[in-house]
């Protein structure tokens, strides 16, 4: 890892305006996090919160008990078929039960997680597991035709399939007939090699877990991004990274109980997806940590299966992105809930529109808290405090121990007030792209700053506002999508002599995917051309609108000019 830690030694002090603007009983600097490793956090919580529930899904629960038993399982086995510490596993699978066991038993053998969006096209999934070195993947049936397709390109050895209803009882063998037989879920696969995750429970219920001393400065996770530039890259992230930003969190929302009793058991709506890295975070690492209790929601898409959860809920921490809390209130039975349990309502990944943030509080009495951060910050950068009475329309203040500083295309501080590059350091921040020295070097300041690629400023309360972004990213539903990866797709198309993607205002994702296009063929239709760029984008990176035009706006030395095409769009 040396090759991609940068000297990130503090030439210059950063003011902290912000520090005057905190709430009651959130400190400066972080107190150390008391684990050595999230393996650690796990065990400690599994002893602590035994017979409390861990993770729920589909009516079915987890234990901390049972938690500890079978990732202590799952990481005898990974060790027992030859992986080493440091090795990677990834893991492809939606919000259930298999997945938080899957996550902390690769990080209790000592290795590292690789998370996968279980939606990925071959073509992804490829780049993604050949990147990494992964040796290993636990991948959910459903996409297991995906990974037939990718694996003689990469470097996995071992692949463990689980079904919907594995950890789920006798309940299990019905969900299981519904997937595969009523909703025919399940596409033909021939993965010979592979063992089941039910098998590797068989077999490995003998095994001793061997003590695989991890250190704070080992890496946990590969995060995969596009950064601030459009190639996926892994953004690496340590056992340290995750628990200062778990902390950062929990301290956050300790200054609400100032005020209001605390319950004996925090509840967590995990709506988001577990491989997103603010699910990770807040749901997985803080909420196991504070022996809390995940209501995993498989599908959130499924706006009255998703209410129906809830319904026999009492939820108190609810992360989520402005699209699912609009695609809540719009449904009825939604606003006929009694959610008066809500402690924290985050919202991050994408901007709280006002609109939305205004009828959640109207609807469920709790304010959206909106907070901000990437996936190379682990995520939660900055945050609103709890206590508003207000949507601010601000990113709110730096988290205990983040410096944010905003600074021009020369890297020098910029004023309160005056726009520039919002900047971050602090112990939630990344160690570097993965084997990327290259685009570390790019993002990454000498007095250890993350460029992060949006533009804004901070007033003199310490709140920092985003203006705009630095980069052509385009943000749709909370994921980041680089024209340059759709431009290389749809440029495929023989009938495309060029093309260029931007993003446009969409009501539901906030943004979506719009495609210019110069034809080599004339016959070429935007239906044509969708149809092929849906076998190698997931849905959220797939061109929504696609338009046809004569020729494309560039510059005198013919690169072409996004930003004018963004005009003729928006």
């Amino acid at each position: 890892m040396s090759d991609m830690n940068l000297s990130r030694e503090d030439t210059r002090h950063i003011p902290r305006p912000w520090l005057a603007s905190y709430p009651q009983g959130v400190p400066a600097e972080l107190p150390d996090p008391g684990y050595s490793s999230l393996a650690e956090l796990l065990e400690r919580s599994c002893v602590l919160y035994a017979d409390r529930k861990a993770f729920s899904s589909m009516g079915k629960s987890l234990t901390y008990r049972q938690l500890e038993e079978q990732t202590r399982q799952v990481g005898a086995w990974l060790q027992q078929i030859g992986l080493q510490r440091g090795d990677r596993v990834a893991v492809m699978m939606p919000n259930i039960l298999q997945n938080p066991v899957a996550t902390y038993a690769i990080l209790r053998a000592g290795l590292t997680v690789v998370n996968v969006n279980p939606l990925y096209t071959p073509r992804e999934l490829a780049h993604q597991l050949k990147d990494s070195g992964a040796k290993a993947l636990f991948v959910l049936e459903n996409f297991a035709n995906v990974v037939q397709q990718t694996l003689p390109h990469t470097d996995v050895k071992h692949v463990v399939i689980a079904t919907m209803g594995d950890l789920l009882g006798l309940k299990g063998h019905i969900v299981n007939l519904v997937v595969r037989k009523v909703k025919k879920m399940v596409p033909a696969y021939s993965l010979p090699q592979a063992i089941s995750f039910k098998d590797v429970l068989k077999q490995s219920r003998n095994l001793k877990l061997k003590p695989a001393q991890i250190g704070r400065e080992d890496v946990a996770f590969l995060q995969y991004t596009g950064g601030t530039t459009g190639v996926s890259k892994g953004a690496v992230l340590t056992h340290a990274n995750l628990l200062a930003n778990k902390q950062q969190i929990s301290l956050w929302m300790d200054a609400v109980f100032l005020h209001k009793k605390r319950p004996e058991v925090l509840n967590f709506v995990c709506a988001l997806p577990l491989y997103h890295i603010f699910a990770l975070t807040v749901n997985s690492v803080m909420g196991v940590a504070l022996g809390g209790h995940n209501l995993l929601i498989a599908n959130p898409r499924d706006i009255p299966g998703f209410v129906k959860e809830l319904s026999g809920y009492t939820p108190h921490v609810f992360p989520a992105i402005n699209t699912l809390f609009n695609a809540l209130l719009n449904n009825e039975d939604f606003r006929k809930l009694d959610l008066s349990s809500l402690v924290l309502v985050m919202g991050g990944g994408m901007s709280v529109q006002r609109p939305v943030a205004e009828r959640w509080a109207s609807v469920t009495g709790t304010h959206i808290c909106e907070g901000y951060g990437l996936s190379e910050t682990s995520p939660v950068a900055t945050v609103n405090p709890l206590g508003m009475s207000d949507f601010s329309g601000t990113i709110g203040l730096p988290v205990p121990s983040t410096d944010v500083d905003i600074r021009d295309d020369d890297g020098n501080s910029l004023p309160l007030g005056e726009v520039g590059e919002i900047c971050i350091r602090g112990p939630q921040v990344m160690a570097g792209y993965w084997q990327r020295p290259d685009e570390t070097a790019k993002v990454m300041t000498p007095d250890g700053f993350f460029r992060s690629g949006d533009m804004g400023f901070m007033d003199e309360a310490g709140y920092t506002k985003i203006v705009d972004r630095k980069k052509d990213m385009i943000l749709v539903s909370g994921f980041n999508v680089y024209p340059n990866e759709i431009e290389e797709v749809a440029a495929g198309h023989p009938g495309v002599q060029e093309c260029a993607a931007v993003g446009v205002v969409d009501e539901h994702s906030g943004e979506a995917v719009k495609l210019y296009v110069v034809k080599k063929d004339p016959a070429l239709t935007a239906e044509d051309l969708k149809a092929f760029c849906a076998i190698s984008l997931t849905n959220y990176k797939r061109p929504k609108h696609i338009e046809f035009i004569a020729e494309m706006p560039k510059t005198n030395v013919g690169k072409i000019l996004r930003r004018e095409l963004r005009k003729l769009a928006n």
